[in-house]
């Protein structure tokens, strides 16, 4: 399985960005499906998730209401749209796919494939 994150770059605080994630496997539709970032200096934290379905989303408490998970299964992708982008929003995300029978969308460990990571920088 391979992940392609896009659409990271340079953003003023209160922008926007689109991040997109390519998956390789025609069994992407068959699973959930994260987001997570890292900033500089510190440890990759859960950003959203969306069920295999595309019909249950979750959402980090810092992120909700602005950032918005979406996926598609005919194209094989999934897309995380960011507004309201804030200067702690800055870090390299990543997509990654949900490995089965975990209960936990949060937890770092229950995601077996990762992007290689786009990075997001917000400007003051």
């Amino acid at each position: 399985v391979q992940l392609q994150a896009s659409g990271g770059g340079l953003v003023q605080a209160g922008g926007s960005l689109r991040l997109s994630c390519a998956a390789s496997r025609r069994t992407f539709s068959t699973y959930d499906m994260g987001w997570f970032r890292q900033a500089a200096g510190k440890e990759r934290e859960f950003v959203a998730a969306v069920n295999w379905s595309g019909g249950r989303t979750y959402y980090a408490e810092s992120v909700k209401g602005r950032f918005t998970i979406s996926r598609d299964n005919v194209k094989n992708t999934i897309s995380l749209q960011m507004n309201s982008l804030k200067p702690e929003d800055a870090a390299v995300y990543y997509c990654a796919r949900r490995g089965r029978g975990y209960s936990n969308y949060e937890a770092l460990p229950e995601y077996d494939y990762w992007g290689q990571g786009t990075l997001v920088t917000v400007s003051s």
